[in-house]
């Protein structure tokens, strides 16, 4: 069997393509990769529950568009507003953990 020697870990991918872990490119990449999937997790519990992004802002008590930027990864977010979001807004809870 031939293995293409093409292929690489993921890993090894973003060290490619963003450095290696504890550069500035890399923590870069890391710290909006996390708000990108802040901002799914929020999309796919809003349309599990049914709800419009006008909607889930009326209950949290923001617009429209600012629940889309932060769906689309488009706004930095509070972490009070977050709380807000899913407490009010989904009926959730926010947990979080520390890698150290």
């Amino acid at each position: 069997m031939k293995i293409d020697k093409r292929i690489t870990s993921f890993d090894d991918h973003l060290d490619e393509q963003y450095g290696k872990l504890g550069t500035e490119s890399r923590e870069k990449f890391q710290e909006e990769f996390e708000t990108f999937k802040i901002g799914i997790l929020i999309q796919e519990a809003r349309k599990k529950q049914n709800l419009t992004q006008e909607q889930l802002a009326e209950r949290v008590g923001t617009t429209k568009n600012y629940i889309s930027r932060i769906e689309n990864n488009a706004s930095d977010i509070r972490l009070s507003t977050l709380m807000r979001i899913i407490r009010e807004g989904l009926g959730g809870s926010l947990k979080f953990s520390l890698d150290v």
